[in-house]
């Protein structure tokens, strides 16, 4: 029996009741999105081919405000991070699986578009999106939706990364501007006054993290997301008990960035990225590594150094100066990814 055309525009609970509108609401709307001839809609299991390698597994949850901003939305955030998590630990993403919790009254046309960023995002990263569940919570009771996700991936045994990698003299890089996607989510919630024309870096690092994977020296990666490039540099001192290094006037921060965090109050190297990562190689190695990774990110940047001597992360600044980077304490934009 052909299924019936879906006509409802909002959502409503009976969309999570497990009857007739929720099967629309999955066959309609998420099935076609994801466009994965593999996906089961009818099963509670599904069944993997065996993985070559080491077997990595990450999950995660993404709330942002507003939902669609210039440069992406929760939907197409929600792939990127999930495969960023395991592109950084050194694995090839494979599979994802998507949870989707949905408010009473959301519009289906907006559920729609974030749907087929879904589906467009897994495509163009080379995941397949195996397995989801949907459910429908009252007014007032989420943002409008929010995504959970399950990355599954394969790493190669001899890719080993990590803090406990990290040696006195290596040399940090930063891939590309840090802070776009944190003030670009700040700027498209125009609670400020504010507009401009910026976009977040919202995308996939996968490309990145591969190439640098052929570098012998490299010790460890992470994409800088809550917390900024400040916090990574924070749970590398953490980690290692080694202090960081980093020169304010290598890091490279877009004008528009800048401005918005000066007018605001903001330090962009807290806010958010979504595309860009932060690897720390051997001093050996660390030519080679920008050279590779400047084929495909022009504004990647040696940024500082891991230093025995200090247990802080260090920022020598532009006026000659030094300052502390401390922990975050405070969540400076709540709601960013």
């Amino acid at each position: 029996m052909p299924a019936s055309k879906m006509r409802d525009t909002h959502i409503a609970l009976a969309h999570g009741n497990g009857g007739r509108m929720m099967r629309e609401l999955i066959e309609q709307i998420f099935a076609p999105a994801l466009a994965n001839p593999t996906l089961d809609t009818h099963a509670d299991a599904v069944a993997l081919p065996r993985i070559a390698g080491e077997l990595m597994v990450t999950t995660d949850g993404f709330t942002v405000q507003p939902l669609e901003f210039p440069g992406g939305d929760i939907g197409s955030l929600a792939v990127h991070g999930t495969v960023n998590d395991l592109a950084v630990a050194g694995a090839t993403p494979l599979y994802l699986t998507l949870n989707a919790f949905i408010e009473e009254g959301f519009e289906i046309a907006c559920l729609r578009r974030l749907a087929e960023s879904i589906g467009r995002a897994a495509r163009a990263c080379g995941v397949a999106v195996v397995a989801g569940d949907t459910k429908v919570v009252g007014r007032g009771e989420c943002d409008g939706v929010y995504f959970a996700t399950t990355g599954i991936g394969a790493r190669r045994q001899d890719a080993q990364l990590g803090t406990r990698h990290i040696r006195p003299g290596d040399v940090v890089l930063v891939s590309g501007p840090v802070g776009d996607h944190g003030a670009d989510v700040m700027l498209a919630r125009e609670e400020f006054g504010m507009r401009g024309d910026l976009r977040s870096d919202a995308a996939s690092v996968l490309p990145y993290a591969q190439a640098l994977l052929s570098i012998n020296g490299l010790r460890f990666m992470r994409d800088p997301t809550r917390g900024g490039l400040a916090t990574v540099l924070n749970d590398i001192v953490n980690a290692t008990g080694h202090g960081v290094r980093v020169c304010e006037a290598a890091i490279p921060i877009r004008d528009q960035v800048q401005s918005v965090c000066e007018l605001l109050g903001y330090d962009p190297l807290y806010l958010a990225c979504e595309g860009q990562l932060v690897a720390v190689v051997a001093a050996t190695a660390a030519d080679e590594a920008v050279e590779v990774l400047r084929r495909l990110a022009p504004e990647c940047a040696r940024i500082g150094r891991v230093d025995e001597s200090s247990t802080r992360v260090v920022l020598e600044t532009a006026f000659g100066g030094e300052r502390v980077l401390d922990e975050l304490e405070d969540d400076p934009l709540p709601r960013i990814c």
